[in-house]
């Protein structure tokens, strides 16, 4: 139509999608369909249909919840169903795209962010910060650092202790060494006599300066030190070199020098050795020297100090400790098993050896 009606159907046409008309039906069809129609008329009418929407709804709800169902579920969790289900999610390529995707979104950062801004992240670095665990880590790699430090200028003193006693016998014509040693040189006596002179110094140093300070703020002149100050502060100087000598030879057998460049003495010294070693190092620096020539000439590498004390300078073969897991365990004697001994990770003693065994090994 121009108007833009739609047209009617005609009397025989059926419109699309229509069920047929009832005058194609059968009689009891048509008869269901008014039965039908009535009756939902009057549910609606009585409340009837809202009641079995509620009833359905509660036999639904009690049905999921009964212990029958549980006990479904929980086979189908159970079952390689949800398994194969999560490893096909895994695999998916749109799973991938979706977590990366998720990973660069800055919902993640933000949550980074509060995170390590909470209270909560803060106490837990400092917790792990404090752990014994970390501190002995981190104090166990400091010294492991100076150690390999000190092995390595260890070993190049020594191979320098041979080329100079080479040397110099060559220059005396003195016969060479037949065999090699294992007492100390003079190389690497002089480096540990000159590491140690540092921990004198630096420790008079500050001693000094503290004096100092005091002297100047209770009436000093300003014009400098004395000469009676200058003779006492030697005679300090002297006495606090002694001292250190002497406590540490007494009490550990060898200085932090002498630790450092990998020598010690054959044995730990009584007082009164270290006492006549002390004696003997100063009277081979006062005689410019003469005292250590027999480092370089003697079978034994002894000199003033050694032979006054009796004691010799050796070489301290150091090594890093050996890991746990380093050397396997024997067969039938694991750790915690019923019965067993103690076993040295090195020798298999159960002590370990002295300083004279292992010189005399």
């Amino acid at each position: 139509m121009e108007n833009g009606s739609t047209p009617s159907p005609g009397p025989g046409a059926v419109e699309e999608g229509a069920p047929e008309q009832n005058g194609h039906l059968p009689l009891s069809a048509r008869l269901l369909g008014a039965g039908v129609r009535g009756a939902r008329t009057v549910s609606k009418a009585a409340g009837i249909d809202r009641a079995v929407e509620a009833a359905t709804e509660e036999a639904i709800v009690a049905a999921v919840e009964s212990e029958a169902v549980e006990r479904a579920m929980a086979r189908v969790l159970q079952g390689p169903v949800v398994e194969e289900a999560v490893q096909n999610a895994l695999g998916s390529e749109a799973v991938k795209r979706a977590a990366l995707e998720a990973m660069d979104s800055e919902l993640v950062d933000e949550v980074w962010r509060r995170l390590l801004a909470s209270e909560e992240a803060q106490q837990l670095v400092e917790r792990i910060a404090e752990a014994p665990e970390v501190r002995a880590a981190i104090s166990a790699q400091g010294v492991g650092l100076m150690g390999d430090v000190g092995r390595t200028i260890a070993r190049l003193a020594r191979h320098l202790d041979d080329t100079l006693e080479r040397v110099v016998r060559r220059i005396f014509l003195r016969p060479r060494r037949p065999v090699p040693t294992d007492h100390a040189g003079l190389i690497s006596r002089g480096l540990a006599y000159l590491v140690d002179g540092v921990f004198v110094n630096l420790g008079f140093t500050v001693l000094l300066a503290a004096v100092t300070l005091v002297d100047d703020a209770f009436g000093g002149t300003g014009d400098g030190p004395s000469s009676f100050a200058v003779a006492a502060g030697s005679a300090v100087w002297l006495a606090a070199g002694a001292l250190y000598l002497f406590a540490f030879w007494s009490l550990a057998g060898q200085t932090p020098g002498m630790r450092f460049l990998g020598v010690r003495l054959s044995e730990r010294p009584r007082p009164g050795a270290a006492l006549r070693r002390v004696v003997g190092f100063g009277l081979s620096v006062v005689t410019f020297g003469v005292g250590f020539l027999g480092v370089v000439f003697g079978e034994r590498r002894l000199g003033w100090e050694d032979r006054l004390s009796g004691l010799d300078v050796v070489y301290d073969e150091r090594r890093p400790e050996p890991a746990p897991w380093s050397e396997p365990v024997p067969p039938g004697r694991g750790a915690g098993a019923a019965g067993d001994e103690p076993v040295s990770s090195a020798a298999g003693a159960a002590e370990p050896a002295t300083d004279s065994e292992a010189i005399a090994g």
